[in-house]
């Protein structure tokens, strides 16, 4: 099976591409603000009905 191009240029336009800086963050992680959501809807919830 034919390849798309040579190994010996694999990785090319990568390494040309100047690096640009992250921009910083907003806000918390989407992750994390899912588990606080959830504490706080589900389980601190769940204390104040009993």
């Amino acid at each position: 099976m034919p390849s798309h191009g040579s190994i010996t240029k694999a990785g090319k336009v990568r390494s040309q591409t100047p690096k640009i800086e992250a921009k910083p963050r907003k806000g918390i992680i989407p992750r994390l603000r899912n588990r606080y959501n959830f504490q706080k809807r589900v389980v601190e919830a769940g204390q104040q009905a009993a």
